[in-house]
């Protein structure tokens, strides 16, 4: 028996290494790029507003296109699938570098965010089957090291690529990587399993499409108009509204539907679901509004304030497995009453940061906030992933990712608003720094306000738990003699 387990450890690890650097690449992907726009702006010839899409073309299709992916993933094959979807990224990633003309660069960046959302939905999805019950937490907490890791590396990564090479550099990159998880998942993954089913699971067509034009224009909603908010968004809003009602129509009278609606009945994936959008929510108030505060209440300049943004991804990164491994030792549900009890003392320090003195009045909190989130991902993510059923891990692992990308596209938008009304701020401009303490000050007393509502939604779905359990106690005691 110890030398069967002797013999499964190095496999599981292997397994476990192709799966990292699966979640490694996506997120990469996107902070990488950030890096270039103003190189890229110059060598295309095109204005700033244009080369912004090369990072929103990316978030689009992951955005819209995961749930989808993870739900084909279910019906065709997972490892199959994903490893369409490395190749995918890969050769998505040369056509960028190779690409002559901005709208090349464009149309490549989506076919790169197609294999970014099959990567990143069914990693998540081959955990529950890869890895013991008892060790789910700690690779869970694994995939969020990395996602962190490709986080806080693209900046730093980029901007030495470009000086040494070129903005093409930033796309090659992904290719040695690429190949590399490839050859690992080839190897290592498990195989699909094929069960007998009276009747053939379809794809469905059109739920994908509703859905993926609905967070398509739910998404520019909240993208576009560099801070404000203008007829075009009301109407993208109205949009995705009205998308949302067919497609929840669409999915109704569907015979194999992309989403069945009654597991929004779940109270456990619902509370979950939604506390990942606000929590995420709030992760992204301290990517748009740090900055501003480093910069014009603290006087650093740019460099300093890039080292300063940096600690958050690199704590996010190194607590991501002890989060993982605490969570498979205490429990996923009191982890994740524990993640959100710490972002809210840091997001409460943070509201009172221009009392605090200088850059450890930032700093600290906001390591408090990063180290509870890690605690939190590892934590909700092996709640709603370890007794999933085997035919639903695509689709759920999907609908975890698209619930986080969507809480950081309504941050960008609605914790950039409060932060400029606060601050009395024009599109984010910068004013004095009293001014800008104030808008530190009201954000994050929001946010910790969001987080909150996430505790008070985990409490309550655990006490529904804890209620049912009794109840199905009660009840078969009393069905004994």
């Amino acid at each position: 028996m110890a030398a069967e387990s002797a013999e499964r450890r190095p496999a599981e690890g292997w397994v476990l290494a192709s799966l990292a650097l699966c979640m490694l690449l996506p997120s990469l992907g996107t902070s990488i790029a950030i890096v270039a726009l103003p190189t890229l702006a110059q060598a295309l010839a095109a204005p700033i507003a244009q080369v912004q899409w090369v990072v929103l073309a990316y978030l689009l299709a992951t955005t819209t296109l995961i749930v989808g992916a993870g739900r084909l993933g279910d019906i065709t094959g997972r490892r199959r699938l994903l490893l369409a979807g490395i190749v995918l990224f890969t050769a998505a990633s040369i056509l960028c570098a190779i690409a002559p003309t901005l709208g090349l660069l464009l149309a490549a960046r989506a076919v790169q965010g197609l294999g970014a959302a099959v990567m990143m939905a069914l990693t998540m999805a081959f955990v529950g089957e890869a890895v013991p019950k008892a060790r789910i937490g700690r690779a869970m907490g694994l995939l969020g090291t990395m996602s962190a890791a490709g986080t806080a590396l693209g900046p730093a990564l980029g901007g030495v690529l470009i000086a040494g090479f070129g903005w093409q550099a930033i796309f090659v990159v992904n290719v040695p990587l690429g190949v590399l998880a490839l050859v690992l998942a080839q190897r290592y993954l498990p195989a699909d399993r094929h069960t007998a089913k009276a009747e053939p699971t379809r794809f469905d067509h059109v739920g994908t499409l509703l859905l993926a034009l609905t967070l398509a224009a739910y998404a520019l909603a909240m993208t576009m108009g560099r801070g404000t908010f203008g007829l075009v968004n009301v109407a993208l809003l109205g949009a995705a509204a009205f998308g949302a009602a067919l497609f929840v129509r669409a999915e109704t009278r569907a015979v194999s539907p992309l989403l069945h609606m009654a597991m929004f009945r779940q109270r456990a994936l619902s509370a979950s679901l939604a506390m990942s959008a606000l929590v995420s929510t709030v992760m992204m108030a301290t990517l748009v509004v740090g900055p501003f505060y480093l910069a014009h209440a603290l006087g650093l300049d740019s460099a300093l304030v890039g080292v300063v943004m940096s600690v958050g991804p690199v704590i996010a990164a190194l607590t991501g497995v002890p989060a993982g491994r605490l969570v498979d030792r205490l429990g996923a549900q009191r982890m994740t009453v524990g993640g959100l009890a710490g972002m809210v003392l840091g997001c409460a320090a943070l509201s009172a940061v221009p009392a605090m003195p200088g850059i450890a009045g930032f700093v600290l909190p906001m390591a408090v906030i990063t180290a509870s989130y890690a605690l939190f991902q590892a934590a909700n993510n092996t709640a709603v992933m370890i007794d999933v059923a085997v035919d639903e891990r695509g689709v759920i692992a999907g609908m975890l990712n698209l619930s986080r990308n969507l809480g950081l596209i309504t941050g960008a938008s609605v914790m950039g608003a409060v932060f400029a009304v606060a601050a009395r701020a024009h599109d984010l401009a910068p004013t004095n720094p009293e001014a800008v303490g104030t808008g530190m000050r009201v954000t994050f007393a929001v946010a910790a306000a969001l987080v909150v509502v996430a505790l008070a939604i985990a409490l309550g779905s655990q006490a529904v738990a804890r209620r049912n359990l009794r109840s199905d106690t009660w009840a078969g005691g009393g069905s004994r003699p």
